[in-house]
């Protein structure tokens, strides 16, 4: 085996991980090696004689995990999310457990805590500046949340708890992947694909060839809508792969119905009712009761508008002489006739004009220069970790700021979704500038042929690069509180921010354009698209809904109501599920949630009792909009401000005083309300 790269910070460009180095044999022995030297850095921390400073106590803690576990780890778990295989599952499954265990080791040391409240009770004589104080506060309530008040059996039952989670996190994530995998249709008849564009056609073959099929395949995504269900003229087929959809999920049963348990059981450990109230109690909502409450406001209005869509539909099937009650199979289909009988919108006539390299550069890029003056620069010498991953030098202005990495194409090693992660942390201690990828899953064209991508690929795009300016923007002085290190109904805000500028007219106009003859898309066929996006809040809303209400039942459990899976946990889980959404006011047969709890990959991986951030996070986004349009949109002045104020914090500051500082007040509602229909 050659030298182990992660051993030392990469001479590459930014510190770009030297990927082409990385063989999977180096991922442990980093590991082991990270979490050796941060175990001796903190030892020395917690057992240094001298009196306890922010400096010797709270920056030295900061310190001791930027080296070898910082890298390995930032590099292994996005290869992980986006190009696994059995080996690194095999790692992950050996390794997420015990860096649970280490990082308790670290929270749960006394010397260590006794320090660190030694520096919070004198804090108002320290004179820290802003960053500090939010370093400090971030430590210490990790602490106190993380168990170091416990006593000696409490402590040791949290740190059992936390590394069983560990281990159910992992096998729930890898029975997620082989589920997307294993739920793909296979179509023999090329009629059943009557509806489908020829660019999908082809992709569907090319994914029949690669796994030795004849015929074609459809596979699939981690939604419970699959986005072919709008195209798909035969209702047979629309049928068997919307159950083969929400069909997933039995293998994870048993280990969802665990993990729900286990939670319950912290949360009381640690002093909370139940889980989400853990969790609310660190978020910008603060309070899990606030939470029920408007997710319950908003859920009534929503099923009214989804009701009253269903009925529109219904109506097309009928007068169509269909002889048959609207299905969850036929929504996306008859919703697409009726956005073209009402606005005569076609959402294959506006494939041509969106080839995905246009719709990047013209349009993702070019709203990036327009409103904070960026300027991007493939960088076809440096490698990304797989061969569809792109690289791309970030300027501000004529100073370099960072790497941005795309890797936009599904494929059968990663998960399903889209993402944003680090691959290292902006940080002035450190003097690192941030290099950032996007994950997205959109389906690759057989070979030879234009990567046109639907409307929802386009919005992804947007909003996942979102995620990546609040990366690439970062100007904060800790790695523990810069980039997206913020509360997770806060991370969403910036990213469902740039999501405005995919339509606005100078944007659309840059990089609509026809993929074979460069014409821009004609401004009819454009004010369609925009006038039909207003049609379906009823059902989007109540499938996001759907999904979060259904986080929050599962999470607002005391261990002894978790369900006892008995002899078939998928049935308990479904049942549960059902009752949960019929409680919330939100089930209608029509309209699953966005995640079924079987395949709900955001519950493991951080946003458990969390997934109604993006809801919250619309709140500040909607007002955020609304400035921008009073202030004149997509300029210079505007982004400058936005970046001085928010973006380049981080989650150095306060969030919400971040944005009071942007908006010159709180947020309000009523933008959000008048978007989704729910005034």
């Amino acid at each position: 085996m050659t030298e182990n790269p992660f051993l030392s910070p990469s001479d590459l460009p930014y510190q770009l991980p030297p990927f082409a180095a990385v063989e999977t044999g180096h991922y442990l022995p980093a590991f082991e090696a990270g979490m050796a030297e941060q175990l001796q850095a903190v030892e020395a921390i917690a057992a240094d004689p001298a009196e306890p400073t922010f400096e010797n106590t709270v920056v030295a803690l900061e310190r001791s995990g930027l080296g070898t576990l910082k890298r390995v780890s930032l590099v292994f778990f996005n290869k992980l999310s986006s190009d696994t295989d059995d080996d690194l599952n095999a790692i992950e499954s050996e390794i997420s457990p015990r860096l649970a265990a280490h990082a308790d080791k670290i929270l749960l040391n006394a010397a260590l805590y006794e320090r660190i409240e030694a520096v919070w009770e004198q804090r108002e004589k320290l004179e820290l500046d802003e960053q500090d104080e939010r370093l400090l506060e971030r430590y210490r309530t990790e602490f106190v949340r993380g168990g170091a008040a416990l006593d000696e059996d409490g402590k040791a039952r949290l740190s059992a708890i936390n590394t069983e989670l560990a281990e159910l996190a992992s096998k729930f994530n890898q029975q997620i992947l082989a589920d997307i995998n294993d739920a793909a249709v296979h179509v023999t008849d090329r009629a059943e694909l009557d509806g489908l564009g020829e660019d999908q056609i082809g992709a569907a073959a090319a994914a029949a060839k690669e796994r030795g099929l004849d015929g074609w395949l459809i596979t699939q995504s981690n939604f419970s809508r699959h986005p072919l269900l709008e195209d798909l003229k035969d209702r047979g087929l629309r049928e068997r792969l919307y159950k083969a959809t929400i069909g997933r999920g039995a293998g994870n049963a048993e280990t969802l119905l665990r993990m729900v348990r286990l939670r319950a059981e912290k949360a009381q450990l640690l002093g909370y009712e139940h889980f989400a109230a853990y969790i609310a109690a660190d978020q910008t909502a603060g309070n899990a009761g606030i939470i029920a409450e408007r997710l319950a406001g908003l859920a009534e209005a929503s099923v009214r508008n989804a009701r009253r869509e269903a009925a529109e539909l219904q109506a097309v099937i009928d007068a169509d002489g269909g002889g048959f009650a609207l299905a969850a199979w036929d929504w996306s289909y008859y919703a697409k006739q009726v956005r073209q009988a009402k606005y005569g919108f076609d959402a294959e006539a506006l494939k041509p004009y969106l080839e995905l390299d246009r719709v990047l550069v013209d349009g993702v890029f070019y709203a990036a220069e327009q409103e904070f003056g960026l300027t991007f620069e493939e960088r076809k010498d440096l490698a990304g970790y797989h061969p569809e991953a792109r690289v791309w030098e970030v300027f501000d202005g004529r100073e370099p700021l960072g790497l941005f990495v795309g890797d936009f194409f599904t494929r059968d090693s990663k998960k399903g979704g889209a993402w944003m992660n680090p691959l290292v942390v902006q940080s002035d201690l450190t003097g690192d500038k941030p290099v950032v990828v996007n994950n997205l899953n959109i389906v690759k064209p057989s070979e030879g042929q234009p990567a046109l991508v639907t409307v929802d690929n386009v919005t992804t795009l947007f909003h996942e690069f979102g995620h990546a300016l609040h990366g690439l923007l970062s100007a904060c002085r800790y790695p523990k509180t810069s980039m997206t290190s913020t509360p997770r109904d806060f991370v969403e805000y910036p990213s469902q921010v740039n999501e405005m500028w995919e339509d606005w007219p100078e944007v659309t106009a840059n990089y609509m354009r026809h993929f074979e003859t460069g014409e821009a898309a004609p401004a009819g066929l454009i004010a369609q698209w925009k006038a039909a996006g207003k049609f379906g809040e009823g059902f989007a809303s109540t499938e996001y809904l759907g999904a979060a209400l259904l986080d929050q039942a599962w999470h607002r459990l005391t261990p002894e109501e978790v369900p006892d899976g008995g002899d078939d946990a998928f049935a308990a889980v479904e049942a549960f599920e059902r009752k949960a959404l019929e409680d919330a006011g939100i089930y209608m047969p029509e309209i699953a949630p966005r995640y079924r709890s079987g395949y709900f990959a955001h519950i493991s991986i951080g946003y458990a009792a969390g997934y109604y951030s993006y809801i919250w996070s619309e709140i500040l986004d909607a007002d955020t909009v609304e400035w921008f349009k009073e202030h004149g949109g997509l300029t210079r002045e505007n982004g400058d401000h936005f970046r001085a104020t928010l973006l380049s914090k981080g989650g150095s500051i306060d969030p919400m005083e971040s944005f009071r500082r942007f908006r010159g007040r709180d947020a309000e509602i009523d933008p959000l309300l008048e978007r989704r229909g729910l005034k």
